[in-house]
């Protein structure tokens, strides 16, 4: 932590008990001069508020926008207790082994962890805590608490756009790419199979009626993939008309079994009857062997794939071998 912003805390014992009054918007301009009270609006803007607790009884005490994060009325009585029930199980948890750390150690730490407030809202609140030591021996933990509720959800928007394919809701490429490095490179594991998938005649329904018609087809499959394979490790959209599938397996006749039931599911000669086409689906599947790369177990399946597309299509073709 930078030392400004330290001895700023260390400073600011005040506000906590009230000796010294907490600046708010009503304070005159000529102030903003002053380095604290700069510091004071900043962390107010910031939603960030100025926590303590006294060691070994307990003690909280709170600036009112900690209060406020936690959406209790200001200055009311606190107990730790109360408050820590109101962490998520696994913050709680990583609470307590990070706060445990710091009084033991004298070291601080920096803890992301979710809440959900006395008036029931979910939050995510950042703790950053500064221990104070005597004789070796920690006697008070004290530090910030800032609402980073909007970061959180930036965040997971950012990460499921990059592991969820926008169309159909399937993985997307590249988490699905993370998903079979990770299989292909477990020892010892439950065998698993690549699938892959390409649909014959898409194209055609692209060309004759319309991208919005070929998209709502895509959504479609992505639900037919699910119905038909619901065991699977992942459902993923490589691109285009092409889809995967990792699965796992422990017979010949299981697997064919399950590949049989995803062309089927796939071969459509209904929904587009009426418009004169038809789209079916060509599978090649490959087992992952732990002696085997991600990269020749893919080579592996898509050879079986171009197999069924070169022999007329609709079908699927196993490579098993060890």
């Amino acid at each position: 932590m930078p030392n400004i912003l330290r001895s700023w805390l260390e400073t600011h014992r005040q506000v906590l008990d009230g000796s010294r009054p907490i600046l708010r918007n009503s304070a005159p301009p000529e102030d903003f001069g002053d380095l604290d009270t700069l510091i004071d609006r900043s962390f107010k803007a910031a939603r960030v508020g100025i926590w303590e607790c006294s060691l070994p009884d307990e003690t909280l005490r709170w600036t009112d926008t900690v209060f406020e994060l936690f959406e209790i009325e200001p200055q009311s009585k606190i107990r730790r207790d109360d408050i820590v029930a109101l962490y998520a199980p696994e913050s709680r948890l990583e609470l307590k082994a990070v706060r445990d750390r710091a009084i033991e150690t004298g070291e601080g730490f920096s803890l992301d962890a979710r809440i959900t407030t006395a008036r029931g809202n979910l939050r995510w609140i950042r703790i950053t805590a500064i221990v104070d030591r005597i004789n070796g021996r920690s006697v008070r933990l004290f530090g910030m608490k800032q609402d980073i509720t909007t970061e959180k959800v930036m965040f997971e928007q950012i990460r499921r756009m990059s592991e969820v394919d926008s169309l159909t809701g399937l993985t997307s490429r590249a988490r699905f790419e993370e998903l079979f490095r990770e299989i292909c490179e477990q020892p010892h594991q439950e065998p698993h199979a690549l699938l892959l998938i390409d649909l014959d005649g898409f194209k055609a329904v692209n060309d004759r009626l319309g991208h919005q018609a070929g998209d709502a087809f895509l959504q479609l499959t992505a639900r037919r993939l699910e119905d038909a394979a619901p065991q699977a490790v992942t459902r993923a959209r490589l691109g285009g008309d092409e889809f995967a599938i990792i699965h796992p397996w422990q017979t010949r006749e299981e697997l064919t079994a399950l590949t049989r039931q995803i062309t089927r599911a796939l071969n459509d000669r209904n929904s587009l009857v009426s418009h004169g086409l038809t789209v079916s689906a060509s599978i090649g599947v490959a087992a992952i062997r732990p002696a085997a790369t991600p990269e020749e177990i893919f080579l592996r399946a898509d050879r079986a794939l171009y197999s069924v597309k070169a022999g007329g299509k609709a079908a699927f073709n196993l490579d098993l071998r060890p």
